[in-house]
């Protein structure tokens, strides 16, 4: 009986071959999971960059101490204010239901499903157009150049991810 060959061995798991946790944050970069209806404010207080990750992370603490990583927007600082709801400013950094957001506003990190805290347009230097209200939901003009209709409950940050170059 000879050697198990690497690939074999490497398929196990064991220690040898898993990749480390270092230079992780170790929670996903997704918006909390607050009702539609409440509205929060958070302020960044750290800028974090995530290892295996393009975009830096925006270390959010809200006003009840709560803590989140949300990807961060293009000219973020340390210091800034961002709100979650409904009634929040169309401002950079803002989470907001895109059916709230007019037509020719620029978004990225939109949530596909409802309460999936953001699937689409994530990776760095990335961003989104919403394009148009209907009956059927919100038209959104992806970064690959297709539309895309969203149910309109759905959450998005306004701007564009940083780490573009």
């Amino acid at each position: 009986m000879g050697k198990r060959p690497l690939v074999r061995r490497r398929g196990r798991g064991g220690n040898q071959f898993r990749s480390t946790s270092t230079g992780k944050v170790g929670t996903k970069a997704n918006y909390p999971r607050f009702p539609l209806s409440e509205q929060h404010e958070g302020e960044i207080i750290d800028l974090v960059h995530e290892r295996g990750r393009e975009a830096p992370l925006a270390k959010v603490r809200f006003e009840d101490g709560s803590v989140s990583f949300v990807p961060a927007i293009l000219g973020a600082k340390v210091g800034e204010t961002l709100q979650f709801g409904l009634k929040s400013k169309i401002e950079k950094g803002n989470v907001i239901s895109i059916q709230n957001i007019p037509d020719g506003t620029i978004v990225c990190n939109i949530e596909k499903h409802f309460g999936d805290g953001g699937a689409i347009v994530k990776s760095a230097g990335t961003d989104a157009t919403v394009f148009s209200h209907g009956d059927e939901g919100v038209t959104v003009k992806l970064p690959s150049g297709k539309f895309t209709t969203l149910n309109p409950k759905n959450r998005a940050m306004i701007g564009t991810l940083a780490g573009g170059g």
